[in-house]
């Protein structure tokens, strides 16, 4: 069966799955402002809200994905890959909420330079994560396919820039922290912003996967 003749006859999962890009690099840029204002508690309470505001609109377009994959007949692609892929997505969303969580709740008084370098390195991997989910709705022609497959290995490119400022975050933390408690709270965040940009290469995987299967 080729892909583009389907295309016709699906319910709207490649906007869904576009809207909810958008979604994830809002909350990464709101993450990102957050960080960078830390500092000023109103304008950090600001941004953290923001982050909170994109994961709820992202979670009401997962649950729209879900009903549509029981209500519509015939998907433009495997009914479990578009589970997944939404599932995929919406983990990431969920830890940028995660993050900005755990930063409150441990009053975390000011941030590092690894921790704007992780949230910088995470949102990188979040536009990655848009622009290629963007493409898959036009995978029936050859460019936006390649396009997908060469997003999806930045995607892999920037999730190991993350684990190396990790790795040297954590080095650096244990070397040079005298207080255990912060000690604690720094690599617990250390550890959830790289963790975003993993669950960014597991959708980048998914894609890879779609990609292959369907172009």
């Amino acid at each position: 069966m080729i892909f583009g003749k389907l295309l016709p006859r699906e319910g709207n999962f490649f906007e869904l799955f576009n809207q909810h890009g958008e979604k994830i690099v809002e909350g990464s840029r709101a993450f990102i402002l957050m960080v960078e204002n830390y500092a000023d508690p109103a304008a950090r309470e600001r941004h953290a809200e923001a982050v909170i505001t994109a994961e709820r609109q992202a979670d009401k377009i997962t649950a729209e994905v879900n009903r549509l994959l029981h209500t519509t007949f015939i998907t433009p692609i495997d009914r479990e890959q578009i589970h997944s892929l939404i599932n995929a997505m919406d983990d990431i969303v969920d830890l940028l909420q995660d993050a900005s969580e755990t930063m409150s709740l441990y009053d975390v008084r000011a941030m590092t330079e690894e921790v704007v370098r992780l949230a910088h390195l995470s949102a990188k991997c979040c536009e990655r994560v848009q622009h290629a989910v963007s493409l898959l709705g036009r995978l029936s022609k050859h460019d936006a396919a390649q396009a997908a497959i060469k997003t999806c290995e930045e995607i892999d490119q920037l999730e190991s820039d993350a684990d190396r400022v990790m790795r040297s975050a954590m080095s650096k933390l244990f070397r040079e922290e005298q207080d255990v408690r912060e000690l604690i709270k720094l690599k617990a965040i250390y550890e959830q912003l790289e963790s975003i940009s993993d669950r960014c290469e597991d959708v980048a995987n998914l894609i890879e996967g779609i990609v292959l299967e369907n172009s």
